[in-house]
């Protein structure tokens, strides 16, 4: 990480765990772990959790994210929410594109591309979601898909607007499933997306801008991880629902 330029954003996402009243324990374990953090510390929590976390971190340091927004401000989308609805909460940070809405939710990289206009016309700051599955790792184009998944995203987004973008490199191939890119790995593809925006805007844009990395981060390798020049933080998975897992990750991004 380089803290002279940009922040260090650590974000937990819950995915679909936690009961509202699961959810105002975990984040009630997660507050006084992140007091005095050096760095941002986000959770991006299902919708019907909203309420009871951001009434919970109300005053404190402590982000509240949800975990994706339709296109549309309103509508007939039966069973969506929008970006103005998350904004009305108190809600900061939307999650855009994470593999799993891509692989099971037939997300696509136009898709994402309205939702983070969205999000952004909304009000939310974005974390943007890309990366590859196993299959294209092997046949070598990981660069090339993440490039043109970062500019495809990014289409129509001034670089003001840009300050409110986060991008997580999520290798689809660690999500959930225990493998994780070599921290070497992880910062060669986090420098391309980074070069990919230098050549959208300039390299001052590029080098303020956080890029997280998302493929299975966990206490135990998060400070190899968050060493890369290249890596700013975290989009965690399974860990972040363990309070003392997830305060060792963001004691590391404090360092």
């Amino acid at each position: 990480m380089n803290k002279k330029l940009r922040k260090a954003v650590i974000a937990g996402n819950w995915k679909m765990n936690k009961t509202p009243e699961e959810a105002k324990k975990l984040v009630g374990a997660i507050l006084p772990l992140a007091k005095d953090a050096g760095c941002e510390v986000v959770v991006c929590v299902p919708y019907v959790d909203l309420f009871p976390v951001l009434e919970a971190a109300k005053g404190s340091s402590v982000g509240v994210g949800a975990q994706n927004c339709h296109w549309a401000p309103s509508g007939a989308f039966t069973g969506e929410v929008s970006a103005p609805m998350l904004a009305s909460m108190g809600v900061q940070y939307v999650i855009i594109g994470h593999s799993e809405r891509r692989t099971y939710f037939g997300e696509t990289d136009l898709t994402v591309n309205r939702r983070i206009r969205a999000a952004l016309d909304g009000g939310l700051s974005a974390i943007l979601c890309v990366g590859e599955s196993l299959e294209q790792r092997e046949q070598g184009i990981t660069s090339e898909l993440v490039a043109m998944q970062t500019k495809i995203a990014l289409g129509g987004v001034s670089a003001e607007e840009l300050k409110r973008i986060i991008i997580a490199y999520e290798p689809i191939w660690a999500i959930g499933t225990g493998k994780t890119a070599t921290a070497e790995q992880a910062n060669e593809v986090c420098a391309t997306i980074r070069a990919t925006v230098a050549s959208l805007y300039d390299s001052s844009a590029a080098n303020a801008l956080t890029i997280q990395y998302g493929g299975s981060m966990n206490a135990k390798n998060a400070a190899e991880l968050l060493a890369q020049p290249d890596v700013d933080g975290g989009l965690i998975g399974g860990a972040s629902l363990k309070p003392d897992d997830f305060a060792q990750i963001i004691k590391a991004a404090g360092k």
